[in-house]
């Protein structure tokens, strides 16, 4: 059930900058994904800050429960904390994505904010890590012990990796971002700010990615929209 999760609906500056804290997103696939994957959903839901990335979620808690909450997408949660960062000259550690990603988002960073320190690891590319895997990509993010760790290893696999390492990481805010390292690389166009605003994000990330996304959105929000309508007509 969509009301099940505890989803942050608050300003982004409340929360503890000096806290560990696990934060994730919640959108209409991330929700379709729960029902199959069990550790999925037991991270989400007990997670410390789930955060509403997704139009859909925001409407389909407004028609379940009749709450107002405001979208904050993973972009935002980005931005902000970078944002903190500089005016508290802190560190940050982006684990995921390639080299050369990371190093156009290294080199980014040290023009927007000069103020934050910035390191990386690009992991190997593989649907499981070893345990060796594992022990170095905790190593390298506490050599750092940064107080904001990126994590951009695609949903699930992100989310569970911070969840499964989450008392072995020397870290702050733990942000599980995927998409924003590319959009912020700027090897991956973000959808212009007009539909953002408008709530069609997702139709720009289907036209440009139909072969990626088109199982995501056509088939994954009509799905969505299911779960919603039964939950709130029939209470399950």
């Amino acid at each position: 059930m969509l009301k099940k999760f505890n989803l942050f609906a608050d300003s982004l500056s409340v929360l503890p900058p000096r806290q560990k804290l696990l934060i994730t997103t919640l959108n209409a696939h991330s929700f379709n994904v729960t029902k199959s994957d069990a550790l999925f959903n037991e991270v989400l839901l007990n997670s410390d800050v789930l955060i509403p990335d997704g139009i859909s979620i925001v409407l389909a808690l407004k028609l379940i429960s009749g709450k107002n909450i405001k979208k904050i997408a993973g972009a935002d949660l980005f931005f902000y904390e970078m944002e903190r960062l500089q005016q508290q000259s802190g560190s940050c550690f982006f684990l995921g994505s390639t080299d050369k990603t990371l190093q156009l988002i290294k080199s980014k960073i040290a023009v927007e904010y000069p103020n934050v320190k910035v390191n990386y690891w690009s992991p190997p590319y593989k649907p499981q890590f070893s345990d060796e895997d594992n022990s170095i990509m905790i190593n390298k993010i506490n050599s750092l012990k940064p107080d904001v760790l990126f994590i951009g290893l695609t949903a699930p696999k992100q989310e569970k990796w911070a969840y499964q390492h989450l008392s072995k990481l020397e870290v702050g805010h733990i942000c599980c971002i995927g998409a924003v390292f590319d959009f912020y690389a700027g090897t991956v166009n973000r959808a212009p700010s007009i539909l953002i605003k408008m709530g069609l994000e997702w139709l720009y990330r289907l036209i440009m990615e139909p072969k990626r996304m088109w199982k995501r959105y056509l088939i994954g929000n009509p799905k969505f929209i299911l779960y919603v309508l039964r939950e709130k007509l029939l209470g399950y």
